[in-house]
């Protein structure tokens, strides 16, 4: 704890330095965007910190919240993330050839979910620290190449985030400071290949405004289906990955569906399938709903049995005014074959439970400014058929969160 409050503090003092050179009109990562350097070559930065604090009324003895994950610290203060980006995006219009890339940079109590451990013999990021929960992530690094065929087409290659699923890794893009045991169990965080993008409807192809969006693409390495892979592991088997994204004419509604599907792993042909379906409506101009449905299937072999799994999630959120909202998240998480939940994830600090996962949490999100997001959560947690809470000694938990993200 004191390794991770150290860091804070210190990053504290550098954020009150930065932002009064900021409001002096001196510098800031906008003004490093804003060089001329960086607008000829279309260079852009981003970053931000994230950290925070749950409380546990059971106060497990080993400090350990699972098998929730990120906020997985028990009354400790979690540095969750200390983020850097950079990037050169393609001009998509322009209409011509283009090509760009990005690399992501990620260390703290978060990074270790981030990593590529689905090819734990690799040697891309799982092996860069030895501390037990900060850890170094590289999530992202990737070329992009656009072409100006038919509508244009996009191809990311090399190492990227799922588009799976509703949630992110990157915490400003997430309402809740926690997150659904869908996302942090039942999906890939990462994937290593080449992906395909194209829209299918778009400008005067759109049927009446609704625009199509597909996307394409191979994902190798690693040893659990293409999952959270690497660059020099397991690249003999190779796996489907892609979907269709449909959006609304006032973008009020918008549908992804998307799936990736291949061999377990190089020694392993046993299909490892999963696919993730997203409905989110704009209800009126405050209150947004999500629905979140999920399915996996991994088929049997001599040496390991067939297992599934499934996730279904509703979240609701309000504007209260254009800085303060609040939100609620419903989950049911089915594990009953006792292969997805603490897998990886911290798994030296817990042993699997099969079951089902049910989850509830309400949460306000404060963004004052351009630079500063607040999140208190409050969030309960059961099981049936499993104790997997307060090291195996419960079935329900509480959690009591807050975070804090500050834009650099």
């Amino acid at each position: 704890m004191r390794y991770a409050v150290n860091i804070i503090i210190g990053f504290i003092s550098l954020v009150a330095t930065v932002k009064n050179v900021q409001a002096q009109g001196l510098g800031g990562i906008d003004a490093v965007n804003n060089t001329d350097f960086s607008r000829r070559l279309r260079l852009s930065a981003d970053g931000w910190a994230n950290f925070g604090f749950s409380y546990n009324p059971s106060a497990p003895g080993d400090r350990y919240n699972g098998p929730v994950t990120f906020n997985d610290r028990d009354r400790e203060v979690q540095l969750n993330q200390l983020y850097l980006l950079i990037e050169r995006r393609v001009d998509k219009l322009a209409r011509q050839w283009d090509v760009g890339g990005r690399v992501d940079f990620l260390f703290g109590s978060d990074a270790q979910f981030a990593q590529a451990l689905g090819a734990p013999q690799g040697h891309w990021d799982a092996q860069l620290t030895g501390n037990r929960f900060y850890s170094i992530a590289l999530p992202q690094a990737y070329a992009e190449l656009y072409a100006p065929w038919g509508n244009g087409i996009s191809a990311k290659i090399g190492h990227f985030y799922t588009i799976i699923g509703n949630e992110s890794v990157m915490a400003p893009d997430n309402f809740f400071y926690s997150h659904s045991y869908t996302m942090q169990y039942g999906e890939p965080f990462t994937h290593t290949g080449v992906l395909l993008d194209y829209p299918l409807l778009a400008g005067p192809d759109a049927l009446s405004g609704w625009t199509l969006n597909a996307k394409l693409g191979t994902v190798t390495g690693g040893s659990i289906g293409g999952w959270d892979a690497a660059f020099d592991h397991g690249l003999g088997a190779w796996r489907f990955l892609g979907g269709l994204s449909l959006n609304s004419p006032e973008g009020d509604t918008t549908f992804d569906a998307t799936a990736s599907s291949g061999p377990t792993a190089e020694q392993n042909p046993a299909n490892w399938s999963l696919y993730s379906l997203v409905l989110k409506q704009q209800l009126t101009t405050s209150v947004q709903y999500a629905l979140q449905f999920d399915h996996g299937r991994v088929e049997g072999q001599a040496t390991q049995q067939s297992a599934e799994w499934m996730g279904l999630v509703n979240s609701l959120t309000y504007a209260i005014d254009s800085e303060l909202a609040a939100g609620l998240r419903l989950e049911w998480f089915r594990d009953d074959d006792n292969f997805r939940v603490l897998s990886p994830a911290r798994e030296s600090l817990a042993a699997n439970q099969a079951g089902s996962y049910y989850a509830a949490t309400i949460g306000l999100r404060w963004q004052p400014n351009g630079w500063l997001m607040l999140r208190p959560n409050a969030r309960y947690d059961w099981s049936d058929g499993s104790r997997p809470f307060d090291g195996g000694n419960s079935g329900t938990q509480w959690l009591i969160s807050f975070d804090c993200t500050v834009r650099f």
